[in-house]
Protein backbone atom coordinates (compact mmCIF):
# COMPACT_ATOMS: atom_id res chain seq x y z
CA UNK A 1 0.00 0.00 0.00
CA UNK A 2 0.57 3.31 -0.56
CA UNK A 3 0.53 7.13 1.09
CA UNK A 4 -0.09 9.83 -0.68
CA UNK A 5 0.19 13.61 0.59
CA UNK A 6 -1.79 16.47 -0.18
CA UNK A 7 1.09 19.05 -1.52
CA UNK A 8 -0.78 21.39 0.18
CA UNK A 9 0.20 19.58 3.59
CA UNK A 10 2.11 21.16 6.05
CA UNK A 11 5.70 19.31 5.91
CA UNK A 12 5.94 19.75 9.79
CA UNK A 13 2.12 18.22 9.57
CA UNK A 14 3.49 14.78 7.55
CA UNK A 15 4.63 12.76 10.72
CA UNK A 16 1.24 13.14 12.29
CA UNK A 17 -0.59 11.99 8.79
CA UNK A 18 1.41 9.05 8.08
CA UNK A 19 1.26 7.40 11.79
CA UNK A 20 -2.63 7.89 11.45
CA UNK A 21 -2.90 6.54 7.83
CA UNK A 22 -0.34 3.59 9.23
CA UNK A 23 -2.69 2.51 11.94
CA UNK A 24 -5.71 2.64 8.88
CA UNK A 25 -3.49 0.03 6.82
CA UNK A 26 -3.04 -1.78 10.17
CA UNK A 27 -6.91 -2.31 10.90
CA UNK A 28 -8.27 -3.65 7.61
CA UNK A 29 -9.99 -6.74 7.64
CA UNK A 30 -10.84 -8.02 3.74
CA UNK A 31 -12.14 -10.68 2.14
CA UNK A 32 -9.80 -13.06 0.29
CA UNK A 33 -11.06 -11.43 -2.83
CA UNK A 34 -9.71 -8.19 -1.48
CA UNK A 35 -12.94 -6.30 -0.15
CA UNK A 36 -12.74 -4.45 2.69
CA UNK A 37 -15.04 -5.41 5.51
CA UNK A 38 -13.85 -3.51 8.35
CA UNK A 39 -11.29 -0.61 9.64
CA UNK A 40 -11.17 -1.01 13.13
CA UNK A 41 -14.61 0.74 14.75
CA UNK A 42 -15.83 1.23 10.96
CA UNK A 43 -18.11 -1.55 9.17
CA UNK A 44 -18.21 -1.68 5.09
CA UNK A 45 -20.36 -4.41 5.03
CA UNK A 46 -23.54 -2.52 3.97
CA UNK A 47 -24.30 0.16 1.81
CA UNK A 48 -22.15 2.81 3.64
CA UNK A 49 -19.79 2.82 6.25
CA UNK A 50 -20.71 2.46 9.53
CA UNK A 51 -18.54 4.12 12.58
CA UNK A 52 -16.13 6.18 10.43
CA UNK A 53 -16.73 9.20 13.00
CA UNK A 54 -15.50 7.06 15.66
CA UNK A 55 -12.77 5.38 14.27
CA UNK A 56 -11.26 8.63 12.99
CA UNK A 57 -11.40 9.82 16.37
CA UNK A 58 -9.66 6.68 18.28
CA UNK A 59 -7.12 6.82 15.46
CA UNK A 60 -6.30 10.67 15.83
CA UNK A 61 -6.16 9.73 19.46
CA UNK A 62 -3.84 7.38 19.44
CA UNK A 63 -1.68 9.28 17.23
CA UNK A 64 -1.91 12.38 19.45
CA UNK A 65 -0.57 10.42 22.01
CA UNK A 66 2.05 8.71 19.70
CA UNK A 67 3.48 11.75 18.69
CA UNK A 68 3.00 13.69 22.15
CA UNK A 69 0.20 16.56 21.42
CA UNK A 70 -0.08 18.57 24.21
CA UNK A 71 -3.77 18.82 25.07
CA UNK A 72 -4.95 22.63 24.76
CA UNK A 73 -8.02 24.69 24.79
CA UNK A 74 -10.01 25.30 21.94
CA UNK A 75 -13.46 27.07 20.55
CA UNK A 76 -15.26 25.45 17.52
CA UNK A 77 -18.61 26.57 16.40
CA UNK A 78 -19.20 28.06 19.65
CA UNK A 79 -18.06 25.29 22.10
CA UNK A 80 -15.14 25.19 24.39
CA UNK A 81 -13.22 22.50 25.74
CA UNK A 82 -10.00 20.61 26.07
CA UNK A 83 -8.89 19.08 23.10
CA UNK A 84 -6.18 15.69 22.96
CA UNK A 85 -6.00 16.42 19.22
CA UNK A 86 -6.48 20.06 18.59
CA UNK A 87 -6.03 20.72 15.06
CA UNK A 88 -7.37 17.23 13.68
CA UNK A 89 -10.58 15.50 14.41
CA UNK A 90 -11.51 17.78 17.55
CA UNK A 91 -14.87 17.21 18.05
CA UNK A 92 -15.25 13.87 17.17
CA UNK A 93 -11.72 13.12 19.86
CA UNK A 94 -13.74 14.58 22.30
CA UNK A 95 -16.94 12.87 22.20
CA UNK A 96 -15.06 9.67 21.64
CA UNK A 97 -12.87 10.47 24.88
CA UNK A 98 -16.04 11.24 26.71
CA UNK A 99 -17.08 7.71 25.63
CA UNK A 100 -13.82 6.34 26.96
CA UNK A 101 -14.09 8.03 30.16
CA UNK A 102 -17.17 5.62 30.70
CA UNK A 103 -15.27 1.90 29.12
CA UNK A 104 -11.67 3.23 29.35
CA UNK A 105 -8.98 3.44 27.30
CA UNK A 106 -7.30 0.29 27.04
CA UNK A 107 -10.49 -1.09 25.75
CA UNK A 108 -10.96 1.73 22.97
CA UNK A 109 -7.75 1.50 21.64
CA UNK A 110 -7.40 -2.35 21.63
CA UNK A 111 -10.59 -2.36 19.44
CA UNK A 112 -8.99 0.59 17.09
CA UNK A 113 -6.10 -1.38 16.30
CA UNK A 114 -7.81 -5.41 16.18
CA UNK A 115 -11.15 -3.99 14.83
CA UNK A 116 -13.30 -6.25 17.16
CA UNK A 117 -16.74 -5.03 19.15
CA UNK A 118 -15.43 -5.24 22.43
CA UNK A 119 -15.23 -1.13 23.04
CA UNK A 120 -18.79 -1.01 21.39
CA UNK A 121 -19.69 -4.41 23.82
CA UNK A 122 -18.35 -2.41 26.61
CA UNK A 123 -20.26 0.87 26.48
CA UNK A 124 -23.48 -0.76 25.29
CA UNK A 125 -22.89 -2.73 29.51
CA UNK A 126 -22.88 0.34 30.68
CA UNK A 127 -25.39 2.29 28.79
CA UNK A 128 -27.71 0.70 26.10
CA UNK A 129 -27.26 -0.47 22.28
CA UNK A 130 -30.07 2.29 21.17
CA UNK A 131 -27.59 4.78 22.98
CA UNK A 132 -24.51 3.40 21.22
CA UNK A 133 -26.30 3.54 17.93
CA UNK A 134 -27.24 6.78 18.68
CA UNK A 135 -24.06 8.28 19.39
CA UNK A 136 -22.18 6.44 16.54
CA UNK A 137 -24.57 8.14 14.27
CA UNK A 138 -24.24 11.75 15.50
CA UNK A 139 -20.25 11.43 14.89
CA UNK A 140 -20.52 9.63 11.54
CA UNK A 141 -22.93 12.94 11.05
CA UNK A 142 -20.76 15.63 12.42
CA UNK A 143 -17.87 13.83 10.47
CA UNK A 144 -19.91 14.52 7.34
CA UNK A 145 -20.97 18.40 7.94
CA UNK A 146 -17.30 18.83 8.00
CA UNK A 147 -16.45 17.04 5.14
CA UNK A 148 -19.47 19.23 3.66
CA UNK A 149 -17.86 22.47 5.54
CA UNK A 150 -14.38 21.56 3.40
CA UNK A 151 -15.79 21.46 -0.31
CA UNK A 152 -17.93 24.46 0.21
CA UNK A 153 -14.60 26.30 1.79
CA UNK A 154 -12.79 25.35 -1.62
CA UNK A 155 -15.27 26.99 -3.95
CA UNK A 156 -14.71 30.06 -1.93
CA UNK A 157 -11.02 30.23 -4.11
CA UNK A 158 -12.35 29.55 -7.00
CA UNK A 159 -12.53 32.16 -9.74
CA UNK A 160 -15.65 34.13 -10.96
CA UNK A 161 -17.63 33.63 -7.99
CA UNK A 162 -20.77 36.15 -8.32
CA UNK A 163 -21.69 37.52 -4.60
CA UNK A 164 -24.83 35.69 -5.05
CA UNK A 165 -22.99 32.26 -5.11
CA UNK A 166 -20.72 33.71 -2.30
CA UNK A 167 -24.01 34.38 -0.04
CA UNK A 168 -25.31 30.88 -0.91
CA UNK A 169 -21.95 29.14 0.04
CA UNK A 170 -21.41 31.34 3.65
CA UNK A 171 -25.22 30.70 4.30
CA UNK A 172 -24.72 26.92 3.68
CA UNK A 173 -21.25 26.66 5.59
CA UNK A 174 -23.12 28.77 8.86
CA UNK A 175 -26.17 26.77 8.44
CA UNK A 176 -23.77 23.16 8.58
CA UNK A 177 -21.57 24.57 11.53
CA UNK A 178 -25.50 25.35 13.97
CA UNK A 179 -26.22 20.94 13.07
CA UNK A 180 -22.35 20.28 14.59
CA UNK A 181 -23.22 22.44 17.32
CA UNK A 182 -26.53 21.42 18.23
CA UNK A 183 -25.45 17.83 17.34
CA UNK A 184 -22.67 17.73 19.67
CA UNK A 185 -24.21 18.77 22.99
CA UNK A 186 -27.43 17.18 22.27
CA UNK A 187 -24.60 13.37 22.09
CA UNK A 188 -22.75 15.16 24.88
CA UNK A 189 -25.86 15.06 26.86
CA UNK A 190 -27.11 11.70 25.87
CA UNK A 191 -23.47 10.34 27.18
CA UNK A 192 -23.79 11.90 30.43
CA UNK A 193 -27.79 11.11 31.46
CA UNK A 194 -27.42 7.54 29.74
CA UNK A 195 -24.15 6.53 31.87
CA UNK A 196 -25.14 8.04 35.07
CA UNK A 197 -28.53 7.57 35.33
CA UNK A 198 -27.96 3.75 34.76
CA UNK A 199 -25.08 3.98 36.96
CA UNK A 200 -27.54 5.70 39.33
CA UNK A 201 -30.09 2.87 39.55
CA UNK A 202 -27.03 0.40 39.95
CA UNK A 203 -25.72 1.64 43.61
CA UNK A 204 -26.28 -1.01 46.07
CA UNK A 205 -23.75 0.44 48.95
CA UNK A 206 -22.39 2.75 50.05
CA UNK A 207 -19.32 2.20 48.50
CA UNK A 208 -20.49 2.12 45.47
CA UNK A 209 -22.62 5.21 46.08
CA UNK A 210 -18.63 6.84 46.78
CA UNK A 211 -17.00 5.85 43.77
CA UNK A 212 -20.35 7.33 41.51
CA UNK A 213 -20.13 10.56 43.33
CA UNK A 214 -16.05 10.39 42.53
CA UNK A 215 -16.89 9.38 38.79
CA UNK A 216 -19.32 11.97 38.04
CA UNK A 217 -17.34 14.76 39.79
CA UNK A 218 -14.23 13.86 37.18
CA UNK A 219 -16.56 13.87 34.23
CA UNK A 220 -17.17 17.42 34.93
CA UNK A 221 -13.44 18.22 33.63
CA UNK A 222 -14.36 16.66 30.07
CA UNK A 223 -17.62 18.79 29.43
CA UNK A 224 -17.50 21.39 27.16
CA UNK A 225 -19.34 24.42 27.27
CA UNK A 226 -21.26 27.08 25.14
CA UNK A 227 -23.34 29.97 26.19
CA UNK A 228 -25.85 29.43 27.42
CA UNK A 229 -25.33 25.65 27.98
CA UNK A 230 -26.86 24.45 31.55
CA UNK A 231 -27.25 20.67 31.47
CA UNK A 232 -24.34 19.41 33.17
CA UNK A 233 -25.02 21.73 36.12
CA UNK A 234 -28.35 20.99 36.52
CA UNK A 235 -27.73 17.58 35.98
CA UNK A 236 -24.57 17.27 38.44
CA UNK A 237 -27.56 19.08 41.23
CA UNK A 238 -30.02 16.84 40.53
CA UNK A 239 -27.97 13.76 41.16
CA UNK A 240 -26.08 15.17 44.68
CA UNK A 241 -29.69 15.67 45.66
CA UNK A 242 -30.55 11.96 44.72
CA UNK A 243 -27.04 10.50 46.27
CA UNK A 244 -27.95 12.16 49.46
CA UNK A 245 -30.98 11.08 49.61
CA UNK A 246 -29.83 7.43 48.55
CA UNK A 247 -26.94 7.68 51.36
CA UNK A 248 -29.60 8.28 53.96
CA UNK A 249 -31.84 5.40 53.00
CA UNK A 250 -28.66 2.53 52.72
CA UNK A 251 -27.23 4.53 56.48
CA UNK A 252 -30.78 3.61 57.96
CA UNK A 253 -30.83 0.25 56.27
CA UNK A 254 -32.73 0.61 53.37
CA UNK A 255 -35.98 2.95 55.40
CA UNK A 256 -37.12 5.05 53.14
CA UNK A 257 -38.92 7.22 55.25
CA UNK A 258 -35.65 8.09 57.45
CA UNK A 259 -34.49 11.08 56.29
CA UNK A 260 -32.57 13.10 58.91
CA UNK A 261 -32.55 17.20 59.04
CA UNK A 262 -29.08 17.68 58.11
CA UNK A 263 -30.34 15.69 54.45
CA UNK A 264 -33.58 17.52 54.08
CA UNK A 265 -31.16 20.97 54.12
CA UNK A 266 -28.97 19.43 51.77
CA UNK A 267 -31.55 18.98 49.45
CA UNK A 268 -33.32 22.10 49.76
CA UNK A 269 -30.15 23.54 49.26
CA UNK A 270 -29.49 21.29 46.40
CA UNK A 271 -32.48 21.81 44.64
CA UNK A 272 -32.55 25.79 45.28
CA UNK A 273 -29.06 25.60 43.36
CA UNK A 274 -31.02 24.05 39.95
CA UNK A 275 -33.76 26.19 40.44
CA UNK A 276 -31.09 29.15 39.87
CA UNK A 277 -29.54 27.36 37.05
CA UNK A 278 -32.72 26.46 35.70
CA UNK A 279 -33.85 29.88 35.39
CA UNK A 280 -30.63 31.06 33.64
CA UNK A 281 -30.96 28.83 30.93
CA UNK A 282 -34.09 27.97 30.35
CA UNK A 283 -34.17 30.24 26.87
CA UNK A 284 -30.33 28.61 25.53
CA UNK A 285 -29.91 25.55 27.12
CA UNK A 286 -29.29 22.50 24.10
Amino acid sequence: SSIYFNSKINFEDLEEFAIHECIHHLQEVKTSHNKLLRMGLCSFNLLSPIGMGINEAAVQLITSKIIGIEPDFVKYYGIEFKSSSPSYYPMECHLVEEMAFITGYDVLFESTFNSNDNFKNTFIDLTSEKVFLAIQGAIDSILGYEEEISKLANKFSEENQSDKNCKYISSKINELKQKISITFMRTQNLIISSYFDKGFASITNLEELDNYRKHLENFKHLVCTQEGYFFFDNYYIEKMCALEHKCNILENGGIETAVSTKTNKLLAFFAGLKNIFSKKGSHSEC
